[in-house]
Parts: C-alpha cells; structure tokens; sequence
C-alpha cells in the first residue's frame, strides 16, 4: 500500500478542523497528525491530542536537530509544525496521515510529499463571516481575532496552490464533497 498524506488548510475559523473530525469519524484507514505548537492551549484542548504544546525554546532546539517535516513561526514566538516522528508512527499503523495545518504549512506538506498527498484548501464563504465565526468561538480575544481576520484575506490569496478548494458556506454540502475526494484519492 502506497503511504499517503490528506492536507487540510484554510484561514482559522474556516471550518477546517469540524472537518477534519468529519473525515476522521467516517474513514478507518485515517490518522490524525497532532503537530507542535508554541501557542496556548485554548478551550477544551489537550496536550498530545490536539497539540503538543511546547516552549519556543523547545520549538526552536527541534528545529536545530531537523525533527520536522515543515514548520512555520505563523507569529512572533508561535511556532507550528509537523515531526517528521509523528509521520512515521502513523504509516506504521498502516494508515494515511491526515494534517489540519495553517495555509503556508499545507503548501510546505504538499511541496514535501508531492504526489502521495491531497491538499484541499476550506475556503470561507467571506471574510465577513469569518469574522462571525472567531467571535461566536469565543476563544480569542478581539485583537487576535483582527489579527486572523486580517491574515485570512492573504492566506485566500494561496488558495490556488492546493488540489482542491472546497467552500464552506453550507457544511453538509461540504462533508459530502470532502468525502467524495477522500474515496477517490485513498482508491487510487
């Protein structure tokens, strides 16, 4: 069996990672990659199931002993990124790895595993509703919000650089296309 990856990225609060657990639930053969991060944990999440959090410290002297697949520090001292370990384990369970990143990770995972991955860009209906939805999260502040929003507009701007581009305007319809492309590249 050929060892295959499916990358998700989109601008946060795009609707990505409702996705990603929508794909997970309804394929077997699929494992979810948890990658690094610098950031707090926010909400409900937890370490070693959503991300490893770790210190820009630790981040950095990973960086230095070539650990990752890609990284990316998204903001000053906030680090993301994929270890190369995290890849491994997964195709050693015989699964396919599947990746929740941000857009610039999606392109440096598509550009490292060329033909063996899917990439598909969740597009928002508008910025304007993606603003919506970081505030109705609740998760983050305004200013940070401001700062997603504005970053959301730039990252858009990639979205030509993925296999494919699913808008996310009406979630089932979503689901049902995200599974679609799912069947048909996990068959080839």
């Amino acid at each position: 069996m050929k060892q295959k990856v499916i990358i998700f990225s989109a601008p946060s609060g795009s609707g990505k990672t409702t996705l990603v657990k929508h794909c997970l639930e309804h394929f077997s053969e699929l494992a979810f990659s948890v990658s690094c991060t610098t950031r707090e944990l926010r909400g409900a999440e937890q370490h070693g199931i959503d991300y490893h959090f770790i210190t820009p410290d630790e981040f950095r002297d990973k960086i230095g002993t070539e650990s990752f697949v890609e990284f990316e520090e998204v903001y000053k001292d906030k680090y993301y990124g994929t270890l190369k370990s995290e890849v491994e384990r997964i195709w050693s369970l015989g699964k396919t790895v599947i990746f929740d990143v941000d857009v610039q990770g999606g392109i440096a995972l598509k550009k490292y595993f060329g033909d063996q991955a899917l990439s598909i860009f969740i597009m928002p209906p508008s910025v304007a509703e993606l603003e919506l939805r970081l505030v109705a999260r609740g998760t983050d502040t305004m200013e940070t919000i401001r700062m997603r929003v504005d970053k959301a507009s730039e990252e858009m701007s990639y979205k030509d650089a993925f296999d494919e581009i699913v808008i996310n305007d009406q979630l089932q319809l979503a689901k049902s296309k995200i599974e679609e492309l799912l069947k048909q590249f996990l068959r080839s």
